[in-house]
């Protein structure tokens, strides 16, 4: 299968790791994978804050890269699948263009969260991975509400050689992220974001992972402040770690670092 990866802005800027471990999961699969490189953001800033006609631009570029790129497009993310999937053809047809609607519509339909692309399009659990630590998962709010993503991230990791899965108290409560609600809302954010910590130091794991790197920064962030030795790792990651390696680079890498040194936490 012909697969187009969607880098994502915090893909793009600040966590290429995710985008790489996606391709060479997808590689190691056998599919040919293709990185249009055109693309842009698909505009799910703009959307999710109220910025509708600025966002239409951004749908239409999005369409047009990645409509003929391939069979089915992949991102190391719930929240811009989401949006892709649920918000593109709205803002088109808000803004008059029924065509982009449909084109929009069309490209939804095979556009997809790792996750999902690996267990209900390809038919694969077990991804070859291993990855001997005691790992944690956070569903963020996008794959679980928006993609109803399951437990597809799950079953991908309990095939994951040598990964102990730890059980997450309360596991489906928002981190408090939210993009700029951390922002306008932070005393709010960061009660919620305790809360996140807490569960995660009690879990005993030694990694929390998910699928969305924006809630790894703000999860690791914290975590980070706390010196408490636990790192966020997104779930491609993981899956693109094999006995010979983590993908890429010798260590893992920790989305806190990044979080630190850009200042972007509340």
């Amino acid at each position: 299968m012909r697969i187009a990866v969607i880098a994502t802005c915090l893909g793009d800027a600040m966590f290429p790791q995710a985008v790489k471990a996606t391709v060479e999961i997808l590689e190691r699969l056998g599919h040919e994978v293709v990185f249009p490189e055109a693309q842009t953001c698909c505009g799910q800033m703009h959307v999710n804050t109220g910025y509708l006609d600025m966002a239409l631009p951004l749908v239409r570029h999005h369409v047009e890269v990645f409509a003929d790129a391939a069979d089915v497009s992949v991102a190391p993310s719930g929240s811009c699948v989401g949006c892709v999937r649920h918000q593109h053809a709205m803002v088109a047809r808000r803004g008059g263009d029924e065509g982009l609607a449909r084109a929009a519509e069309e490209l939804a339909g095979r556009t997809y969260e790792l996750s999902e692309l690996l267990v209900d399009v390809l038919g694969v659990t077990d991804v070859g991975a291993y990855y001997p630590h005691r790992v944690t998962y956070h569903p963020t709010c996008h794959s679980l509400r928006m993609l109803r993503v399951g437990d597809k991230p799950l079953r991908l990791l309990r095939e994951v050689r040598g990964l102990q899965l730890t059980e997450l108290t309360d596991a489906e409560v928002c981190c408090g992220f939210g993009g700029t609600f951390a922002v306008k809302n932070a005393e709010v954010s960061t009660a919620m974001l305790a809360d996140k910590m807490a569960n995660v130091l009690t879990s005993g794991a030694e990694v929390c992972t998910a699928g969305d790197s924006s809630c790894l920064m703000h999860i690791g962030g914290g975590l980070s402040r706390l010196r408490s030795g636990v790192r966020t790792v997104h779930l491609a990651e993981i899956l693109a770690s094999t006995e010979q390696g983590t993908p890429a680079r010798d260590v893992v890498f920790d989305t806190a670092e990044v979080g630190e040194s850009k200042g972007v936490h509340p």
